[in-house]
């Protein structure tokens, strides 16, 4: 066994890549945002949002410059989802990658997409994307999907206060599969508040029974992130 050195230099270094996954809900389903690549061997593909890591700068940096400067979005803080270390995942190099996650209203990404920064495809399409982008889009996915089995709309992808039935869509479109009605309402309604609200019917016309109106409860605001 060779002795621990101090000369960093003795070793070999990885480059570093901060990758970010950006999930929302559109159109009924999970949706991941993709940006295409503009320049180098890549050029025209359709891959997550990155950047590669600066010389002294924090990962957490790096990832708000990526989003800023690629996607034009502001204000967010992505969570550290998972080191992709494949020696082969990259084909220039031995390239490591720090992945984030975040997920979002589709209405915090409308300036980046309207500005052709980047378009939304259905986890369920996803394949085919260089460096990884595949499996660790797949990664998130799970993360995601499992801590909406467990808490109502951990990400806050609805506003404050909403019906039931608004909360199961979302929590659907998570899945990608529809949840039986009792059965969801039994597990979500002892972690939300019930407001003396009532929401309005569709078409304001006073038909129909108005659905109560919830909110969240103050220690299931912040979303799960666990490891596994």
């Amino acid at each position: 066994m060779s002795p621990e050195r101090d000369d960093l230099l003795a070793y070999p270094r990885p480059s570093v890549a901060a990758d970010v996954v950006l999930l929302t809900v559109a159109d009924g389903q999970l949706n991941v945002v993709l940006r295409q690549r503009d320049q180098g061997s890549h050029a025209g593909e359709w891959m997550l949002p990155g950047t590669m890591l600066r010389e002294r700068e924090r990962l957490g940096a790096a990832v708000l410059r990526c989003l800023d400067t690629r996607m034009h979005i502001q204000g967010r803080s992505p969570r550290q989802l998972h080191v992709f270390d494949d020696p082969a995942r990259d084909e220039r190099g031995w390239v490591l990658t720090v992945t984030h996650l975040d997920v979002l209203p589709l209405a915090a990404l409308e300036q980046g997409l309207a500005h052709g920064h980047g378009q939304l495809r259905p986890v369920t399409e996803v394949h085919g994307l260089p460096f990884s982008h595949d499996e660790i889009i797949a990664w998130a996915v799970k993360m995601v999907r499992w801590e909406y089995e467990q808490e109502p709309d951990p990400w806050n992808l609805l506003e404050c206060e909403f019906t039931m039935t608004q909360l199961r869509q979302v929590h659907d479109a998570v899945a990608g599969s529809p949840h039986q009605k009792d059965t969801f309402r039994r597990a979500m309604e002892p972690q939300l508040e019930a407001l003396e609200l009532r929401a309005v019917p569709p078409g304001g016309n006073g038909l129909g029974r108005p659905a109560r109106v919830y909110r969240r409860r103050p220690d299931t605001d912040q979303p799960l992130l666990i490891m596994t």
